[in-house]
C-alpha cells in the first residue's frame, strides 16, 4: 500500500480513525506521565538496591537504608495538621470554570525541608539535603486532605491557614470557593527509606547516647540525587 492509498484510506475512514488517534495519544501521554512521575522514579531506583544496615555501609557506595526519622534542629510544624516534621509539601488549589469545563488552579505550592537523622537499631545516618541546587528526589504520601465548597465551609483550621496565605474562602457574592488542600510530611519518628552516597564524616552536633566522633552521611553525587520516600514495603534487591 503506497502513500496515496494510505491517505485515501484515512480520508474515507476519518470518522473512525481520528477518535482512535486521540485515544492513543491520550493513553500515551498518561503512560509517560505515570512512568516519569517522582513516585515511579523513586520506586525504580530503590528496587535496584539492597536495603542495608547502617553499621555495614561502606564509603563512596550508593546505598539504601530504612530507619526512624529524628530531627537535628527544631522541627517544622506541618501547616494544617501541626505535626512535627523534617519535611513537608503542601498544595492549595481552587476549582475554576463552570460545570461543563472546570479545572484546578494552584494557588499555593510549598515545600520545606531540613537535614535529619535516620536511626536504625541504635546506629545513625545523617541525610544531607540542600536547596541550591536541590540534591534530592522524593515521594512522600499525602496523608492529610481537606476541602471547602458551595455547601461546605472550611474548617476553622483550614480558614486560619487560608488567611495565613492571604486566600479568601468566599467569592464576590459570599459563596464558599471550591478549595482543596493536600499535605504530605515526613514526621518525627516515622519509618522511611533513603538512598545516597555513603561518606563518614566528623560529627559537629550532639546525639544522645552516641559516643562516636564520626557519623555515616548520605549525600548526592553529580549524577544521582538522594532518594527519599515513606512508601511502605518498597521491594529490595535480594542479597547475593
Amino acid at each position: 500500500m503506497n502513500v496515496e492509498h494510505v491517505f485515501n484510506y484515512i480520508l474515507n475512514h476519518k470518522t473512525v480513525i481520528i477518535p482512535i488517534c486521540f485515544v492513543v495519544v491520550f493513553i500515551l501521554v498518561g503512560t509517560l506521565a505515570w512512568y516519569f512521575s517522582a513516585k515511579q522514579k523513586v520506586k525504580r531506583i530503590l528496587t535496584k538496591l539492597t536495603d542495608k544496615k547502617i553499621i555495614s555501609l561502606k564509603s563512596n557506595q550508593f546505598s539504601r537504608i530504612t530507619g526512624k526519622t529524628i530531627s537535628i534542629n527544631e522541627p517544622f510544624l506541618a501547616p494544617l495538621s501541626k505535626r512535627k516534621c523534617v519535611f513537608y509539601q503542601i498544595i492549595i488549589e481552587q476549582e475554576t470554570g463552570d460545570e461543563d469545563s472546570s479545572s484546578w488552579k494552584t494557588l499555593i505550592e510549598e515545600e520545606r525541608f531540613q537535614e535529619f537523622l535516620l536511626e536504625q537499631n541504635g546506629e545513625y545516618a545523617l541525610v544531607e539535603l540542600q536547596q541550591y541546587p536541590q540534591n534530592f528526589l522524593c515521594h512522600v504520601v499525602v496523608d492529610k486532605k481537606t476541602t471547602s465548597g458551595s455547601f461546605k465551609k472550611p474548617s476553622p483550621k483550614f480558614e486560619e491557614l487560608l488567611r495565613h496565605y492571604n486566600i479568601k474562602s468566599t467569592g464576590f457574592f459570599g459563596f464558599n470557593k471550591q478549595l482543596r488542600y493536600k499535605e504530605a510530611i515526613i514526621e518525627i519518628g516515622e519509618k522511611i527509606t533513603v538512598a545516597g552516597r555513603v561518606q563518614h564524616k566528623a560529627i559537629d552536633f550532639k546525639i544522645p547516647d552516641y559516643n562516636y566522633s564520626k557519623i555515616v552521611a548520605l549525600q548526592s553525587t553529580e549524577k544521582q540525587k538522594i532518594i527519599i520516600t515513606d512508601l511502605p514495603n518498597i521491594a529490595s534487591k535480594k542479597r547475593l
